[in-house]
């Protein structure tokens, strides 16, 4: 999802001092910081897209090789897999943020790719749920992608550095699914077209 943002470190809010209410708002505003002091981020996003069920499934399921080709991922290690599920070491890293987790995937051909992390230094918990569906009927290689994340810091500071940079982030986490399937199965049969999003 190509966002840099800077540390927030050194900003100190004192409640005390009234005349510093002021500049806290503003600070707050300058760095897309939020009043809301949840830990706890949603992101839903519906989309048809020009490769089969199969297709975009291989690629979202291909853990092994998400260092190769997902942002910002450094590590990619598949494990104790089964027909259905496996565990996944996994590095991700963007500044200033770093973190590195075990996730427990669950699989079902061609239909779904869900990972879920509960020992994460950064999160209380992360998952990831990929859902396919079948596209237009007309267009054999065609699916509904079903993205959704979500996910909950352990920091509130966390929480409202993600205001900066998560959209972008997931965004070109969903494109980079895409571009790998164009580079598997060459161009795709239509062109991408939003069919809901929510976040919260």
């Amino acid at each position: 999802m190509n966002k840099i943002f800077k540390e927030a470190g050194g900003l100190v809010i004192n409640s005390n001092k009234s005349n510093l209410n002021g500049k806290s708002s503003n600070i707050r505003q300058m760095f897309g910081f939020s009043r809301d002091t949840s830990k706890k981020k949603v992101y839903k996003r519906k989309e048809l897209v020009g490769y089969s069920m199969s297709q975009m499934y291989d690629v979202v399921a291909d853990v092994d090789n998400y260092k190769a080709f997902v942002p910002y991922c450094t590590k990619s290690l598949v494990y104790d897999r089964t027909e259905t599920s496996a565990k996944a070491d996994v590095v991700v890293g963007f500044p200033p943020l770093h973190e590195q987790y075990t996730s427990n995937l669950t699989w079902h051909r061609p239909k779904l790719v869900k990972s879920e992390c509960f020992d994460g230094r950064l999160f209380h918990y992360l998952q990831n749920y990929w859902g396919f569906s079948a596209g237009l009927k007309d267009v054999p290689n065609s699916c509904v992608v079903d993205f959704r994340v979500k996910f909950e810091f352990k920091s509130v500071l966390h929480s409202n550095l993600s205001h900066l940079f998560f959209d972008l982030i997931v965004q070109q986490m969903e494109n980079a699914f895409v571009r790998e399937a164009q580079r598997r199965y060459g161009a795709a049969s239509l062109r991408p077209l939003l069919l809901s999003l929510e976040k919260s």
